[in-house]
């Protein structure tokens, strides 16, 4: 029991870490209607920005998050001017394939200026709390926490502030948006920031579990996609459910399997929610 206990504990934490990544992806995807294959390099795009600052500058990780995090939005807002945006009236498939000409550009990026070996925020080993021989770290809470206040900082920002409202609106119907008057290119800017600043934190959040690694987000892609899906592709509430059920699933299933195969896991539940449900869980039947 115990071990299944603490196998839950660590579902949670990347579970939590996989819904920022996949809450970012949905808010794209729902209003720019946008696969972006580069999501994962720009996580670990933003898991790098952070080493720079903490690692490199010496600042405390407090200040170097949030820097982090406004450092990833304005990668996403350069690669949309320059890229993303040229291509946006052309095939959905003309920026499927672009997206995956950035990914491989970012992942050379990375390895050019910080090199391809493993690196962390800081060095040592960090002992567990300890509770009714259950065991978490301490940066292991911080991420917990951290993603927490985002979620409800998502969420206020969504329901409470006219930008959000907006990109609610045009969520749900781009063409009746645009007549009512909303200013698409404006909202279309803040998906983006919103979206690559939630991508940055996931990034700087699996940083702090694991370690850094040119390729640490294009592996963690696939189940960010399946969270995604899983909670209904364009919907961010269902990209926190949809995280966290890919996120216990993965880390419940070395129960049975070799740890290798955690990938996996990840990819049967998404190949069977586009079986049986390909709306999603919050998504509209059809």
């Amino acid at each position: 029991m115990t071990e299944v206990l603490q196998l839950l504990i660590y579902g949670i934490v990347l579970g939590s870490i996989i819904t920022l990544g996949a809450v970012g992806l949905s808010l794209i995807y729902g209003i720019v209607r946008f696969a972006n294959f580069a999501h994962g390099d720009m996580m670990t795009a933003g898991a790098y920005f952070a080493f720079f600052f903490v690692v490199t500058l010496e600042l405390p990780m407090f200040v170097g998050f949030p820097l982090a995090m406004a450092g990833g939005a304005l990668l996403a807002v350069a690669l949309d001017r320059v890229l993303f945006r040229r291509l946006r009236r052309t095939s959905p498939v003309v920026l499927l394939i672009s997206s995956f000409g950035v990914a491989l550009m970012l992942r050379a990026a990375i390895q050019l200026v910080w090199g391809p070996s493993v690196q962390v925020y800081e060095a040592g080993i960090e002992f567990p709390i300890r509770f009714l021989g259950l065991g978490i770290k301490p940066d292991q809470l911080h991420i917990l926490g951290g993603s927490v206040v985002i979620v409800v900082a998502l969420h206020l920002f969504l329901q409470r502030s006219r930008t959000g409202k907006a990109m609610r609106a045009m969520s749900d119907n781009v063409a009746l948006a645009r007549v009512s008057g909303i200013d698409t290119e404006r909202v279309i800017l803040w998906t983006w920031v919103i979206g690559a600043a939630l991508t940055a934190a996931a990034g700087v959040f699996l940083a702090i579990d694991t370690q850094l690694h040119p390729v640490m987000g294009w592996r963690l892609l696939l189940p960010v996609f399946a969270a995604a899906i899983l909670g209904g592709i364009g919907k961010p509430y269902g990209a926190l459910a949809g995280g966290m059920v890919i996120g216990i699933a993965q880390e419940m299933s070395t129960l049975v399997i070799s740890p290798g195969y955690k990938p996996a896991i990840a990819f049967a539940i998404m190949v069977v929610m586009l079986i049986l449900r390909p709306a999603g869980l919050l998504g509209a039947r059809r």
